[in-house]
């Protein structure tokens, strides 16, 4: 089933979701918040449902959602303990919270994002808690180039020659450093949300990628964005700060952070790259500055060394 097929049943089960929790919750109307091929999410008044990628499978999901449940002050909690099947698809429901404002850039909680990563890898990981996904995703990014028959030849080159450099367990070759610590798998500051809305304390959300493994992974992504020059200096230093401050055990409370970054950094780095030159090229367009700044950073990259490979400083 598509994720068109699937949107109007989806609406419906997050209506009749709504009216269960608050009959006169005062909304008739069902707003699509994504409608992507790996998720699909939809709200009606305080609730938001999700259909889940589709290579979900409860071994997997129900793990997630129940560490979530058991989290409250670190990840949204979920509305239900397990997931429901619709047309084949995992969907899970949620408690509606006020995103980050993409066009208030000012105002990105930065110090806050880091406290909550810092909250979760202080925390032992829940028994029978699947492995953190987010190599398997980077993995996926560059396979998918790899079969984008017209991506363009340059671009394209530097992006994998780069991944070649990244260690065998950052490419989901092998398996991740242990002993691992609770992971959110795929951070960035769309994973953030205020609940109740609009102004309560800022949360993690989307447990799909939620797992053990390298903690410093859920910090790769600033650390890319601030190596490739697309996240002002100042925010870099102030998440890392907060973090630190907050006693997070990804990278050392003093000192140079990059020992136990450069892995994830890089990873991350070549999964963006990848996703933006594939879908240049499915748009028939030329890369933009930010997607240029990406495979530029790509090209730099050379083979990381062996003490740096299990992404901990030594």
């Amino acid at each position: 089933m598509t994720p068109n097929r699937l949107l109007p049943d989806l609406a419906a089960h997050a209506e009749a979701t709504a009216h269960t929790l608050a009959p006169a919750c005062g909304s008739c109307t069902a707003v699509t918040l994504a409608d992507r091929p790996d998720a699909t999410v939809v709200r009606h008044a305080g609730t938001v449902a999700k259909a889940h990628p589709p290579d979900s499978v409860p071994a997997d999901l129900v793990p997630r959602l129940t560490a979530a449940a058991r989290l409250p002050g670190l990840l949204l909690p979920p509305l239900t303990p397990a997931p429901a099947d619709l047309h084949g698809r995992l969907v899970s429901y949620w408690p509606y919270g006020r995103p980050v404002d993409p066009a208030d850039p000012d105002a990105a909680p930065w110090e806050e994002a880091a406290a909550l990563l810092a909250g979760l890898h202080r925390t032992p990981a829940p028994a029978g808690l699947p492995a953190m996904r987010g190599p398997v995703k980077a993995a996926r990014a560059v396979k998918r180039l790899r079969s984008a028959t017209a991506a363009p030849r340059a671009a394209a080159t530097a992006v994998l020659r780069a991944w070649d450099t990244v260690p065998a367990w950052a490419r989901a070759e092998a398996p991740q450093p242990v002993p691992g610590a609770l992971c959110h798998g795929d951070f960035h500051l769309g994973q953030l949300v205020r609940h109740p809305a609009p102004d309560g304390p800022w949360l993690l959300i989307d447990v799909d990628d939620l797992g053990t493994g390298v903690p410093a992974w859920d910090l790769g992504r600033p650390a890319a964005w601030y190596a490739c020059g697309l996240l002002p200096p100042d925010e870099w230093s102030r998440f890392l700060a907060a973090y630190r401050a907050a006693g997070g055990t990804a990278v050392p409370a003093a000192g140079d952070p990059w020992p136990a970054l450069e892995v994830p950094a890089r990873a991350l780095t070549v999964q963006t790259a990848a996703r933006a030159v594939t879908k240049a090229q499915e748009e028939g367009r030329p890369l933009d500055e930010a997607e240029q700044c990406l495979v530029d950073a790509c090209d730099r990259m050379v083979p990381v060394p062996p003490e740096l490979a299990q992404g901990s400083p030594k």
